[in-house]
């Protein structure tokens, strides 16, 4: 089985496949690479090198933190010293998560088993991360499931499910959290939208209603929640491609041409997202509120 490494001399491949190769040069594990049929490992990693002083010790909370971009957000803010709890249906990956980043960092991120759509055992989550690392004042309503579908398919049930995932909880974790944040004398909410919604994606409307609908709610809930020097805004990604992207529905050819329309010609790994984050969970950002940041290599 042939191995690839990043930035290694390799035979005259095209530009695109070149392109694609490259994309898999900063996973944590050695996998079988789902194009190409070949071995992948870790070569370098992408997390910012900005450190963010006021983030050490910080109480944050990452909902779908055990996998994808919340896996690198988990891991961003342990690398910045804070205390992190992340909610995360899946057990399996999630406490793989855990171990690895305690043996990696010597800090364990308290990983708490939820389901968000019920909303009893979401509040007691926030709960036990506030009770774990004191008053929750970084939350990060990451957690999301784009499932495809067609608008003839949908049934009521799949509608309320959907939003129940994609959204609902967004609310119910910023209500649970918001206290603790008045009492701390503020905090930063960071809600994940899509750029799926603004460029008319046609294979998942229930999921780009909802993603539009994080937009108004970060906007209400800034406004609300300002004078308490709350500060709540939105991330807007692109096209990040995680192991589920990988999985379900990269191709070769939809790929190349995604990245051909960035004006940054590199694939988006959930690395990418980070820094933003940071920011945005930062004093650094204490003035930016009510706000979207599109991360997509310049896609729109």
């Amino acid at each position: 089985m042939r191995a690839v490494h990043a930035y290694s001399a390799v035979r005259p491949w095209d530009a695109q496949r070149t392109l694609l190769q490259l994309m898999f040069a900063h996973d944590p594990y050695p996998k079988i690479d789902p194009i190409f049929g070949v071995m992948r490992w870790e070569t370098r990693k992408m997390m910012p090198s900005a450190d963010f002083a006021d983030l050490k010790g910080a109480s944050v909370l990452i909902t779908g933190g055990g996998s994808g971009i919340g896996a690198a957000l988990t891991e961003g803010f342990v690398r910045q010293g804070a205390n992190v709890a992340f909610i995360d249906i899946a057990e399996g990956p999630s406490t793989l998560l855990a171990d690895r980043i305690e043996k990696e960092f010597g800090r364990r991120p308290l990983y708490l088993k939820t389901d968000l759509r019920d909303i009893e055992a979401l509040r007691a989550s926030a709960a036990k991360a506030a009770q774990a690392h004191g008053d929750v004042t970084v939350l990060i309503n990451n957690a999301a499931w784009d499932e495809r579908h067609a608008v003839e398919d949908v049934t009521v049930e799949f509608w309320d499910n959907n939003q129940a995932i994609n959204l609902r909880p967004h609310f119910f974790t910023a209500q649970a959290v918001a206290p603790g944040m008045k009492r701390a004398g503020g905090g930063s909410i960071i809600n994940f939208t899509s750029t799926s919604y603004l460029i008319n994606h046609p294979d998942m409307p229930a999921y780009t209603a909802a993603k539009a609908g994080i937009l108004g709610l970060t906007k209400g809930l800034a406004g609300k929640l300002g004078p308490d020097r709350i500060r709540v805004n939105a991330v807007a990604p692109g096209w990040v491609i995680t192991e589920r992207q990988q999985e379900r529905w990269v191709t070769e050819g939809a790929l190349a041409a995604h990245v051909a329309k960035q004006c940054i010609k590199e694939v988006m790994r959930p690395d990418d997202m980070v820094g933003t984050v940071l920011f945005l969970a930062s004093d650094a950002s204490r003035m930016l509120t009510a706000q979207m940041l599109i991360v997509d290599g310049g896609f729109l």
